[in-house]
């Protein structure tokens, strides 16, 4: 059971921090955009008629056809600055990107508890832009790993604590990289680490199984019929190591969209191989919530989330 206190603090919190967005503050900013490729992304098809869209239908702030993929970046107030830097992976079913209330909103989060933040706006899978789809958001992924650790001094932050984070699609590609960073998919031009040193998954898709997968990710990444090599390669459950990196995970019981099981199965796989992992299954929610929409316990999340990077010293400030 959460305690009540704990609940009012939350609330409070987000309040807050709503109450700056709303008013326009510059507190919390994004201070620029760096494209992560210089010309032509790996495998990449030329296709003029692929344009990126933006738009609100549905009720979500959705982009789409993503053919250059950046890093928005949100540098922590310098009187809250901790060293801790995390890469966002907004969801969308590897069909679009929930880029304010799984991207902007959660940068300004993570500035109010003193994290430099990042927004990967990655190229979503489509044969018509790339030449192997199913790696063309890994190949992203750990392009942004690359850049922010080889500029960690530029942005303020420290190399060796540096998170992925990601919500649903996002999830199952931030859990794909923080076990798949033997895997390089694409020939670097600096041998830097592109292993995450932790991860936050929010209702993340993990499995590509039958059954336990979300079918609309899983065919947007691997397409009707992949191969049962494809399948398990994909599943992130059975790639972990005892080399994956520390994690948190959030998931309500009742989300309809990406079966529960997918947080119980990594949260398995992360304790018997003696990976540090907290997991928070919540009674209700859904899915797609963000950093919260009730009043419910599924909304407490980000405190419980901002707990576990406290006990794990990531929100200490660097020594002076």
């Amino acid at each position: 059971m959460i305690p009540f206190s704990n609940m009012k603090t939350n609330s409070i919190s987000l309040l807050i921090l709503s109450l700056l967005m709303a008013t326009g503050t510059s507190l919390f900013a994004q201070s620029e955009t760096v494209n992560l490729w210089q010309g032509e992304a790996p495998g990449a098809k030329v296709n003029p008629s692929y344009k990126t869209t933006v738009d609100d239908s549905g009720g979500w702030v959705k982009m789409r056809f993503v053919t250059n993929p950046t890093l928005d970046v949100y540098p922590a107030p310098a009187n809250l600055a901790t060293g801790t830097a995390v890469i966002i992976c907004p969801g969308g079913a590897y069909w679009a990107l929930a880029i304010k209330h799984e991207g902007s909103d959660v940068a300004h989060w993570l500035n109010s508890i003193g994290v430099t933040a990042f927004v990967l706006k990655y190229r979503l899978p489509d044969d018509s832009i790339m030449t192997n789809k199913s790696i063309g958001p890994m190949e992203d992924g750990q392009r942004a790993i690359r850049i922010v650790r080889r500029n960690a001094r530029k942005w303020h932050i420290d190399p060796d604590r540096i998170g992925i984070m990601g919500f649903s699609a996002g999830g199952h590609l931030a859990a794909t990289l923080s076990t798949r960073f033997n895997d390089d998919v694409y020939t670097p031009a600096h041998p830097t680490s592109i292993r995450p040193d932790f991860s936050i998954l929010v209702y993340p898709v993990i499995s590509m199984e039958p059954g336990v997968t979300h079918l609309g990710s899983r065919i947007n990444l691997l397409g009707n019929h992949p191969s049962p090599a494809e399948v398990r390669l994909f599943s992130n459950e059975l790639q972990v190591t005892a080399k994956t990196p520390p994690t948190f995970i959030v998931q309500s019981a009742d989300d309809p969209a990406v079966p529960v099981e997918c947080s119980l199965l990594y949260a398995g796989a992360l304790i018997r191989h003696h990976v540090p992992c907290e997991l928070h299954i919540y009674q209700s929610g859904g899915h797609g919530y963000g950093l919260g929409r009730t009043h419910n316990t599924e909304s407490t999340w980000p405190t419980a989330c901002a707990n576990w990077l406290r006990m794990r010293g990531l929100l200490t400030k660097p020594a002076r």
